[in-house]
């Protein structure tokens, strides 16, 4: 199991809620997001973890929006984290902005694409914060095993796992159900991203990602039913203005009826101790 603040994830523990927008891109809409999630979450007896990144580095094409500002950008999350007293999670890409990231967030999240970097693995085990390591969209679940290892060698024990689909083709992702079942047998904490696992890599005319989000919420619900331990969503006031992953993000008013959805299911799942 894994700790944040006051929040267990794994081990039989309820279904933690990981939401938030893409990247944070002005004060207001991210507190109205997250004053969303938290009255929703309470709603659902739901533990929250604020998500954002506050730089998004991983994009399709130099014209993408990348940050308003680095210190802007921590201070609005810091923001949320003082104000509705909710943990953070957020991305970082390179081993200097670890200890930056983390005088903010509880957890430290590296990207999918970025899974194998030994050197940024290391610098987030560092800090001693919670980290959370996005299993490549090239990798087996087998292989996130050496990942974590590499985490674990700076003592922090703290790491989970996420996954958010496999390349299947040219643009476009599966999930793998039996990945779930798989990592959490290693003994991580195992989260589902099922916003990013209907993205369409590079789908729109090869400027940026594309997305089918009417399957997020199967695909949500078929991982709750796997028995993961959070849910990772992507969510956005406006998605079709939002100016990271639009697409694929899930709009701001669904997310009641997918957590009534998801909590249900989940205390059938856990009943039965999977």
């Amino acid at each position: 199991m894994v700790k944040v603040g006051h929040i267990g994830i794994g081990a039989g523990k309820p279904l933690v809620l990981i939401a938030g927008p893409c990247v944070v891109e002005n004060r207001e809409m991210i507190l109205k997001t997250a004053a969303t999630l938290q009255r929703l979450a309470r709603k659902y007896h739901m533990p929250l973890i604020f998500k954002s990144s506050y730089r998004k580095a991983n994009r399709t094409s130099i014209q993408s929006f990348s940050s308003i500002g680095d210190k802007k950008a921590l201070s609005i999350l810091q923001e949320v984290k003082e104000k509705f007293g909710i943990p953070i999670l957020t991305d970082i890409h390179a081993p200097h902005e670890a200890a930056l990231a983390a005088e903010v967030a509880d957890i430290l999240q590296i990207p999918a694409f970025l899974c194998r970097q030994t050197d940024l693995l290391r610098a987030a085990g560092k800090t001693g914060k919670v980290v959370n390591i996005k299993k490549g969209q090239f990798l087996s679940p087998q292989e996130m095993k050496s990942a974590a290892e590499k985490v674990e060698a700076t003592g922090n024990k703290q790491v989970m796992f996420t996954e958010r689909g496999t390349t299947f083709g040219y643009n476009n992702l599966v999930v793998d159900m039996r990945s779930l079942a798989i990592m959490r047998h290693m003994g991580y904490p195992v989260v589902l991203d099922a916003t990013h696992s209907v993205q369409l890599p590079g789908g729109e005319k090869a400027k940026k990602s594309g997305g089918q989000p009417e399957f997020i919420f199967p695909i949500a619900r078929a991982g709750v039913a796997a028995g993961i331990d959070a849910l990772f969503i992507e969510t956005h006031p406006n998605p079709a203005k939002a100016l990271s992953d639009s697409a694929s993000q899930l709009k701001l008013a669904l997310v009641d009826g997918l957590l009534k959805q998801v909590t249900a299911i989940d205390r059938s799942v856990k009943k039965f101790h999977i």
